[in-house]
């Protein structure tokens, strides 16, 4: 759930190799390492690993796995442009190293992506060489000393300090750290535009030179003349004079869903194509551009907010879906106000960037589910660094009190709790992580050393081998739920109710288990740490049921005229 992820923004595309910055950024968490060597580090391990294990599928040189991998990269972003760039400036090298049967490790060591600092342990993903690290290094040292190649610098390598583009990467970098639409011509939060957090995160813009047009606001003068509100019911119903969103609205009870949470509930997730060479192909990067360009969040997808059809083949909808199916007139009121490595310090940072007018706008269903970073960070010690019931009570209550400044009356807020992690460990530790089952040398506990070593793993406690850390870490989330609990009964507030939710992983594996899955398969398999979208899913029905049964009120009435607006407007224009 921490920005250290952004490094595998570009691992499968070679670009962490000529850019320092990422096409994803990151939120930039003050309590997590800083140290970029890290993150350089484990991008060329991936790189180097993904042109090796494609050279051994497809029995080619080293060369042609190169020149392999840039042409399945689309041209979108200079993808393929970018590959084959920096095949140039160290394609020689890394040919010459691996010909050399030296590992990705000593590979990227040689080059300097890897560095081991004076009394720093050596990072290294995989097996050591028989011969000694020193002695390896040495050797491999000579071999690129030869090499007719000019070293690179990476100072001043960052794309974004090129003339053109510096004011366009300003403004990207800006919308990303804001959490507002890169497109948004009038300034209302909502955009015609998918990604750069346009409406894959909150509702399409209906009207994007119109700022009084946007989702989730009550409609003015019935929408006769236009759509206001974006949920596609508008005019007069020429049989008896009244207007649509009148007949089929008024009373209805609407309602919006937002989420303020991780990257769990932006649905970060990187594809296995991208970095398993038997897999790989032509069609394997066609969502990439997507992606980057969403902070490699999937929110279209998520178990909140998400209004795609399932990629998984499973029959469970998101909560937004399931709202929108129990009264078409929610339409489009659905905000994913979620960030990479957000946490309850770090959310007053973009709250600013949900949208909802107390006097103009419906109510709303609020999620707040940080479930993660307050307990999670890379650091060699990461328990000073956790979040203390004390701190999340403060944190919290400042973010309830700034919610109902904001949100109408009548809405609804629901705090989840933090999961209890050591399944992590328990169910992935001695299974192969993607770069390791060519060749079954790669598990999971090999990935979270490699990780925890440089410092950059997403939750050093939870994926460790160390079981009094993963059980300390356990214990403060449970304490942090417990706070949680504790506002939720005690503290009451003017706009909205209160709720609490536990964050049941165990029922969700129970449940995976009767259709004849297993745990791991519910983890994001190349971070080995996120939700995937089976769990994320299933999260949601589990979600639904337990409020349908104990607090229905949250999710207003069935709407019965939802043929007849079927009927009239079909598919409403759409997400």
């Amino acid at each position: 759930m921490q920005s250290p992820w952004k490094i595998l923004t570009v691992a499968p595309l070679f670009l962490l190799l000529s850019l320092q910055s990422s096409a994803s950024p990151a939120y930039d968490d003050s309590s997590r390492p800083r140290d970029s060597n890290g993150h350089t580090c484990v991008g060329c391990v991936l790189v180097v690993s993904v042109i090796e294990q494609l050279a051994q599928v497809h029995n080619s040189t080293v060369q042609a796995s190169m020149e392999r991998l840039c042409s399945y990269l689309p041209e979108k972003l200079f993808l393929k442009t970018t590959c084959y760039l920096v095949i140039d400036k160290f394609g020689s090298d890394i040919i010459k190293l691996l010909s050399a049967d030296m590992n990705a490790d000593v590979v990227c060591h040689t080059l300097e992506f890897c560095k081991q600092n004076t009394g720093q342990p050596l990072c290294h993903l995989y097996p050591l060489p028989k011969e000694t690290w020193k002695f390896t290094l040495e050797k491999a040292r000579q071999i690129v000393k030869k090499s007719p190649v000019p070293k690179y610098s990476r100072s001043g390598s960052d794309i974004c300090s090129l003339p053109l583009l510096a004011k366009i990467c300003q403004k990207i970098k800006l919308a990303i750290e804001q959490s507002v639409p890169f497109k948004d011509v009038d300034s209302d939060k909502y955009s015609v535009f998918p990604t750069l957090r346009g409406y894959h995160w909150r509702g399409r813009d209906c009207n994007d030179s119109d700022q009084s047009v946007y989702p989730g606001r009550r409609p003015d003068n019935w929408d006769v003349h236009q759509d206001s509100n974006c949920n596609g019911i508008w005019g007069i119903d020429p049989k008896d004079g009244i207007p649509y969103e009148k007949k089929f609205c008024e009373g209805s009870q609407p309602r919006g869903i937002i989420l303020l949470g991780d990257s769990a509930g932006a649905h970060f997730h990187i594809s296995p194509e991208w970095i398993t060479a038997s897999q790989m192909s032509l069609n394997s990067f066609i969502n990439l551009p997507t992606a980057l360009t969403d902070e490699l969040d999937w929110p279209q997808l998520s178990g909140v907010t998400g209004f795609l059809d399932s990629t998984v083949g499973i029959k469970e909808k998101s909560i937004y879906l399931r709202l929108w199916k129990r009264n078409h007139c929610n339409h489009r009121d659905y905000q994913n106000i979620s960030r990479n490595g957000a946490s309850s310090r770090n959310l007053k940072k973009f709250i600013e960037s949900l949208s909802r007018n107390k006097m103009l706008d419906y109510p709303a269903i609020v999620i707040y589910a940080m479930i993660g970073n307050d307990v999670c960070n890379g650091k060699s010690d990461p328990v000073p660094a956790m979040t203390t019931p004390e701190k999340l009570y403060s944190n919290v209550m400042q973010t309830l009190k700034h919610l109902n400044s904001h949100l109408p009356d009548g809405s609804h807020v629901i705090l989840y709790g933090l999961p209890d992690g050591t399944f992590l460990w328990d169910n992935l530790h001695n299974r192969y992580h993607p770069l390791g089952r060519l060749n079954k040398d790669v598990t999971y506990a090999h990935l979270y050393s490699f990780l925890n070593c440089l410092q950059v793993s997403p939750c050093h406690g939870w994926m460790s081998s160390n079981k009094t850390l993963r059980t300390l870490t356990s214990e403060r989330a449970e304490q942090l739920s417990n706070t949680l609990k504790k506002i939720a009964t005690s503290e009451k507030f003017t706009n909205f109710d209160l709720f609490y939710m536990d964050f049941a992983f165990h029922e969700i594996i129970q449940e995976w288990h009767k259709r004849g899955g297993q745990p791991w398969q519910l983890i994001e398999p190349v971070d080995g740490f996120h939700p995937n979208e089976v769990a994320l899913l299933l999260f949601a029905d589990r979600f639904w049921e337990k409020v349908q049964l104990q607090w229905p009120q949250i999710l207003g009435k069935e709407n019965p005229f939802n043929p007849q607006i079927k009927q009239v407007f079909g598919d409403q224009g759409g997400h």
